[in-house]
């Protein structure tokens, strides 16, 4: 089968550090030259954002990559968003034949149902990139709710698995699959905890988190099910942000004797004072290490002063997923 147009690689500016990882391990797998396509982020005195591509893009296939958690440039979600919308319309204008947006962080994928009279913005986001945007195709990672996806009524959306880039890792580390157990921070996560536990051929434990919706990121308590004193514990999370729920179920792991405990999750955030938080565990040898992916942008100096925290790269995840797409190659394997 024909690959479709030529692809093409374009970032807003919060998404630069992927992208760049991104090209390079796409440049392995073919002949032609890949590059960044030259393009501006210009922010105004009001703080109106507009994107400036300065090479061609007609009749290609442009993946537009970005990190709506990427704020090192003082950036905050909408604005990022609003970085994104601004591409995809310049790509548009530019004649691109198909745009395909890469957003391993789902900007508002906790906001996906309704408790009272609140929005479901992570709706709002699907119409508007499908809609007004008019968006082909969207590529992501680890939807906190996989029934995001059912918002998307034209657009093709992949929601690929922290997983297979976490489980190889996870697998040199376990020595003794006997003696260590994968657990999720909540109910919720259960899925992913028996998706890791089957591949990883662990046992499992379930915690169940008491939650104060009156209160944002407020968890009261956490109960543990299953037998954990002396295992090396997993702990399986999609996202950590203020890292609360987290903390509890370490410290409440740890009160039931287990021998070692490591917290795993594909977006790592680390807002509020969860770094704070996390080097204190790991100070008190509570916390062994916490394992993430650069789905969301960690610096430099962030991985050096963190002894206690692992990055893993899903760039070259990305690159075979768009090199596929794009030759019209199956992903199926990739997804599981």
């Amino acid at each position: 089968m024909n690959p479709r147009a030529p692809f093409s690689i374009i970032t807003c500016q919060s998404g630069i550090p992927l992208a760049r990882k991104i090209v390079k391990s796409l440049s392995k797998r073919t002949t032609r030259e890949i590059h960044l396509i030259e393009a501006k982020q210009i922010e105004f005195a009001n703080t109106e954002i507009k994107t400036v591509i300065d090479e061609s893009i007609r009749g290609r296939e442009v993946y537009i990559i970005q990190d709506v958690e990427n704020h090192t440039e003082g950036l905050t979600v909408d604005q990022n968003l609003r970085a994104l919308y601004t591409t995809i319309d310049a790509c548009r204008r530019c004649d691109a034949e198909r745009i395909t947006a890469v957003l391993p962080s789902y900007p508002y994928a906790r906001q996906d149902k309704q408790d009272g009279r609140d929005g479901i913005t992570a709706a709002r986001v699907a119409w508007e990139l499908e809609g007004d945007m008019g968006v082909d195709h969207l590529i992501t990672i680890d939807l906190h709710n996989s029934a995001i996806q059912g918002f998307f009524r034209k657009a093709k959306i992949d929601n690929l698995k922290g997983g297979y880039v976490l489980k190889p890792y996870l697998n040199k580390l376990i020595k003794n699959p006997k003696k260590s157990v994968i657990m999720p921070t909540d109910l919720g996560g259960s899925k992913r905890a028996n998706y890791y536990a089957q591949q990883l051929r662990t046992d499992i434990a379930f915690a169940y988190k008491k939650r104060d919706y009156r209160k944002k990121n407020c968890v009261e308590s956490i109960n543990i099910l299953g037998e954990i004193e002396g295992k090396d514990v997993y702990i399986i999370d999609d996202m950590i942000d203020t890292g609360g729920t987290l903390i509890k179920t370490i410290e409440e792991a740890k009160k039931l004797k287990a021998k070692s405990i490591t917290a795993v999750s594909t977006l790592a955030l680390f807002n509020g004072d969860s770094v704070k938080e996390f080097k204190k565990l790991y100070e008190k040898e509570k916390l062994q290490k916490v394992i993430a992916t650069d789905a969301t942008y960690h610096s430099k100096e962030f991985l050096k002063e963190n002894p206690w925290f692992k990055e893993v790269t899903i760039s070259n995840y990305f690159a075979e997923i768009i090199y596929r797409i794009n030759r019209r190659q199956s992903i199926g394997e990739l997804l599981g």
